[in-house]
């Protein structure tokens, strides 16, 4: 694993400033919402949100709201992340799917608890980001392409899906091992949820534990139903 901010070079101004708002974003958002693994809170505490994030909105990085990236896309809320990598029951020798690495907050964040990241993204502005902001991390690959995909670097310990998705594709599911862990944002009926699952022999299901505020991924779309 690597330290992420032994790689980084703090590019956001005073960091004082950032520090505090990172601090109480911790305190605030996510103690207090159940974000209980505490490698997932210190990760969390560290990784400077604000170099993950365009010029224009870095004085929002800590924002209890989803953070516009362009074309379409936002950050996903801290409290709805920390929730997710606390519920993947992460461990050190895991592999971990990411998709929606968006411009690769969750994939640093992820990137001092487990072995290895592999964290997929289709815009190629974010991808070019994340790339950058993680440049010299070496247990994180960025991958350009269509989320829904997946990466062939098969099979994974765990799928993150950073973002509420209306269905979880096969071609995902079928790159994590059994007895593999997924958490993901789910829409149903146009609510957003965060829900777990665990893959194995007999089938797989996920299980929504908590509604919550969560940025929409697109290219998972269920089909509509013919109308004449």
């Amino acid at each position: 694993m690597n330290t992420l901010t032994n790689t980084m070079t703090h590019t956001s101004g005073t960091d004082t400033g950032f520090d505090a708002m990172r601090h109480a974003m911790v305190a605030s958002q996510l103690r207090t919402n159940a974000v209980s693994d505490q490698r997932v809170v210190a990760a969390m505490a560290r990784v400077p949100r604000e170099e993950f994030l365009p010029a224009d909105v870095r004085a929002i990085a800590y924002r209890d709201a989803p953070i516009p990236l362009g074309g379409g896309r936002s950050a996903n809320l801290p409290m709805a992340t920390g929730r997710l990598l606390t519920e993947a029951y992460l461990t050190a020798t895991d592999r971990v799917l990411l998709i929606g690495a968006a411009t690769g907050y969750t994939a640093a964040v992820l990137s001092g608890i487990v072995a290895e990241v592999v964290a997929v993204e289709s815009d190629a502005a974010l991808v070019a980001i994340a790339r950058d902001a993680l440049a010299g991390v070496a247990n994180v690959e960025i991958v350009e392409a269509p989320m829904a995909d997946g990466h062939a670097a098969a099979p994974y310990d765990v799928l993150i899906v950073d973002g509420a998705i209306e269905q979880l594709p096969d071609t995902l599911l079928a790159q994590v091992k059994p007895g593999g862990r997924v958490v993901s944002g789910i829409v149903e009926r146009g609510v957003t949820r965060l829900a777990s699952g665990r893959k194995t022999d007999g089938g797989f299901g996920l299980a929504a534990f908590v509604d919550i505020a969560c940025v929409g991924l697109p290219g998972f779309a269920l089909a509509k139903p013919f109308r004449f």
